[in-house]
């Protein structure tokens, strides 16, 4: 019970205040759309690239964590994407969206905030080496299959797919900011402390401020209809994913810090990503702000769970 009052309750009270004032009309949605766009393509980038550009490069990236947590999500995405079309009879791009949601965990807002909360802020090396491949990896996936779907719809070659891909994630803030931060690691770049100093005042604003628009997003998408469809994304999310990553941790036995961040971050809530991705190909956006709004709901009781069977 002391870890939902002192680690869990104030992440999720900064994004309950961010639903209150969107509720109360205290903001504007515009001022919120702002808010999220400032933490989604500077504050967050900004957070990314400064961690990348500072880990371990050699002795962060741990092959056993990354296949404990990435195999869990691809699972997931297969999970979502055939359950999608062959139980609730979506059509193959709605299905590709709502695999998407089941794929991309809340690792930055919800994983980060709570494994900082709960362990300190010199526990989350883990946590940055599975956030760089992150967004990578889930767009990367997400695109891909998409392209592939639709390419096949309308008849356009397979061939031109990779060359869609690429311009995608490439014109994905959080991939430049993780792919600037490891250029500026492996060639030892350094910036002057002025530059250094404001990039820190940047990443101090990225957490509260991106939890903050969650809560005011959220407002907006309450949910409605599809309920079954959204429930299995949030059950995928919330129980399947750390299962997997969890029975595969044990299975490496990966040291605490290790198990920890990778297990919180499985665990953690489909993000706002999820709905991104939905609107950028106009599929299932209903059920993606859905899923996001629930399963970050119901993580508060699935996260102090979890945390509570963690060394």
């Amino acid at each position: 019970m002391q870890a939902l009052i002192d680690v869990i309750l104030p992440v999720f009270i900064v994004i309950g205040f961010g639903y209150l004032v969107a509720w109360r009309g205290l903001v504007s949605e515009s001022v919120v759309d702002g808010v999220m766009v400032f933490t989604q393509k500077i504050a967050i980038p900004c957070l990314l690239f400064r961690a990348i550009w500072m880990l371990d490069l050699g002795d962060s990236f741990s092959i056993p964590l990354l296949i404990s947590f990435y195999t869990g999500s691809l699972t997931c995405f297969c999970c979502g994407l055939f359950g999608a079309r062959y139980l609730f009879k979506r059509c193959w791009e709605d299905s590709v969206a709502i695999g998407f949601c089941c794929l991309f965990a809340n690792a930055v807002l919800l994983g980060l905030a709570i494994t900082e909360r709960a362990y300190g802020p010199d526990a989350l090396t883990a946590n940055y080496a599975l956030i760089a491949l992150h967004s990578p990896f889930c767009y990367g996936l997400g695109i891909t299959v998409m392209e592939f779907v639709r390419a096949r719809s309308s008849g356009t070659s397979d061939r031109d797919v990779p060359l869609i891909v690429i311009k995608a994630m490439f014109r994905n803030a959080l991939v430049i900011g993780i792919v600037l931060g490891a250029v500026f690691n492996v060639f030892g770049v350094t910036l002057p402390t002025p530059f250094g100093t404001a990039l820190d005042m940047m990443v101090r604003t990225a957490l509260p401020a991106a939890l903050f628009a969650l809560g005011g997003v959220l407002y907006r998408y309450r949910p409605e209809g599809d309920m079954r469809v959204i429930l299995f994304v949030c059950a995928i999310s919330l129980v399947l994913h750390p299962t997997i990553t969890w029975t595969l941790g044990t299975q490496f036995a990966l040291d605490d810090d290790a198990f920890r961040s990778a297990v919180i971050t499985a665990s953690m809530a489909p993000g706002v990503n999820c709905y991104v991705f939905a609107s950028m190909y106009g599929r299932a956006k209903r059920v993606a702000a859905s899923s996001v709004l629930l399963a970050s709901a119901l993580s508060i009781v699935t996260a102090w769970l979890w945390l509570g069977t963690l060394p």
